[in-house]
């Protein structure tokens, strides 16, 4: 049985991250990366439809420590993906990711004061098109399951199920004679040239796959069951591109990544405190763009900005293709699906051959993966989450959760700072465990994500909580975070520490 003093779970955006920053600071520390799939990347490797993209700038979704350097700021699918596996062969990351290793069970044992990982792997035979998640050989045969032992674990196995994308039960699913995709298992082979095209949906999926799919496609329609904000941003950071001209690429970086974590958060608080004002703001941009008719029917949501996302489009792409009439956006509800399309409820028919259904995901924390702790299995949803990255009474184990309301990675970084100054804490004061407890009587459990959107709230109560003061609380402010993670106290009240040399029973502080 291998030994690692860290495993990390999960070789995407955040678990690459990870890893860098154990090389960086804790050079000392073995670990290894386990990850499920038969390549890194993660969302940027599995999701492969048209158009595919980030919708946050690459100065505030790029690592804190690798400069971005492409002049995109929105940038696609591919080039996220190249700038992952580059940053895992600077950071001499590759040879430490162990693929096809779906871990499905860790146990703590406090008498230890270690981890016992069970992963399945499988022998798996590439298959093109498959997007890496190829068959194994032998659909019958038994995976194998591998222990591995560590003294920390860490994940970062994202927030969604891999496996499957969320779709609605509509009435008449299995009426319609096209060709039915998810965006989350897009074929490689499908040929949409001079096809109707229905994408059902709003979000950022909907809106990056309309403009991707219209030029190719006989017509794009985008149905929708409400509107969502939809902003536009130049695909290019002039001022970042002009600063990286003038300055060393670290300088330029800096300079171009805290301008826009300011700005993301200036209009974050702005539709918080002035949501009327904020409406307005985006529907005259709207309307700008498309005009005031179709802006009022179709790009006026019904809730506050930021209560759920703002979908981002790059240099208007998708208000472009509305405009040239190569795509067309209808509100309305599903009566049903019939052979050649789809049914409202006014009555509207609309013709498809192709129908994706960009309806969201479904959401699931650590990858479905079951904790023991002393033998008690671990109920997320009976747990507070501490600083937004561990949970109480779960010893030595961090979790990559990234801001709903910014680039996902911002929070990462500072989670991986964070779990980097915990180990050598621990080292230097001969720890061997540390555990969030939840001590004080007055701080109240609250829900851990106020989002309206679809997918959270279909599982908040499978959800941790949120505490109602410090350390518990989920600020969703990188610079609030910034000072939490990087400069406050490690022994602040709420962790406990315990001794190798006492690692079963009440240590000292």
């Amino acid at each position: 049985m291998e030994h690692f003093d860290v495993l990390i779970i999960g070789a995407g955006l955040s678990g690459i991250g990870a890893g860098a920053h154990l090389r960086m600071q804790c050079p000392d520390k073995s670990f290894a990366i386990l990850e499920g799939r038969s390549a890194m990347g993660g969302t940027w490797d599995l999701f492969r439809y048209p158009g595919v993209r980030s919708d946050s700038d690459m100065y505030t979704l790029g690592y804190r420590f690798r400069p971005w350097t492409d002049p995109k700021a929105i940038a696609d699918g591919p080039a996220i993906l190249k700038y992952v596996r580059e940053t895992s062969a600077h950071y001499d990351l590759d040879k430490e990711i162990r693929y096809n290793h779906r871990v499905r069970r860790a146990e703590w044992s406090s008498d230890d004061s270690m981890w016992t990982i069970e992963a399945e792997t499988r022998t798996v035979a590439i298959v093109p098109g498959n997007n890496g998640e190829s068959p194994h050989s032998g659909e019958d045969a038994k995976p194998e399951r591998i222990p591995f032992t560590s003294n920390f674990l860490y994940l970062c196995t994202g927030y969604y199920d891999y496996e499957s994308g969320y779709t609605p039960e509509w009435p008449g699913f299995e009426n319609f004679r096209g060709t039915v995709v998810h965006p989350q298992k897009w074929p490689e082979e499908l040929d949409y040239t001079g096809k109707r095209v229905l994408v059902i949906g709003s979000g950022a999926t909907a809106v990056t796959l309309v403009p991707a799919m219209a030029d190719k496609a006989t017509h794009v329609t985008m149905l929708q069951r409400s509107p969502t904000y939809v902003v536009s941003m130049p695909g290019e950071d002039r001022i970042a591109n002009a600063l990286r001209r003038v300055l060393p690429a670290k300088a330029a970086y800096a300079a171009s990544r805290w301008k826009n974590v300011l700005r993301q958060m200036f209009f974050y608080q702005l539709s918080k405190k002035r949501p009327e004002f904020m409406k307005r703001l985006i529907a005259k941009g709207v309307a700008k763009e498309v005009g005031n008719e179709i802006a009022e029917q179709h790009f006026k949501p019904t809730y506050n900005p930021w209560d759920q996302r703002l979908c981002l489009v790059p240099d208007s792409d998708l208000f472009k293709a509305v405009r040239e009439k190569k795509a067309s956006i209808v509100t309305g509800h599903i009566a049903e699906f019939t052979e050649s399309g789809v049914t409202l409820e006014t009555g509207e028919h609309l013709e498809a051959d192709i129908i994706v259904t960009a309806t969201g995901l479904n959401l699931k924390i650590m990858a479905g993966l079951t904790l023991v702790v002393d033998g008690e299995t671990v109920d997320l949803s009976k747990k507070m989450a501490y600083k937004g990255m561990m949970y109480s009474d779960v010893p030595n184990l961090a979790q990559a959760f990234g801001y709903t309301n910014a680039s996902w990675t911002l929070k990462c970084d500072l989670t991986a700072e964070y779990v980097c100054r915990l180990l050598k804490y621990m080292d230097e004061h001969g720890f061997a465990q540390c555990t969030p407890r939840l001590n004080d009587s007055s701080i109240m459990p609250e829900p851990v994500l106020d989002f309206t959107s679809g997918y959270i709230q279909r599982v908040m109560h499978e959800l941790p909580s949120q505490g109602s003061k410090h350390p518990w609380r989920l600020h969703q402010n990188y610079i609030k975070d910034l000072r939490l993670l990087r400069h406050a106290p490690l022994d602040d009240g709420a962790m406990e520490f315990k001794p190798h040399n006492h690692a079963g029973n009440d240590g000292p502080r």
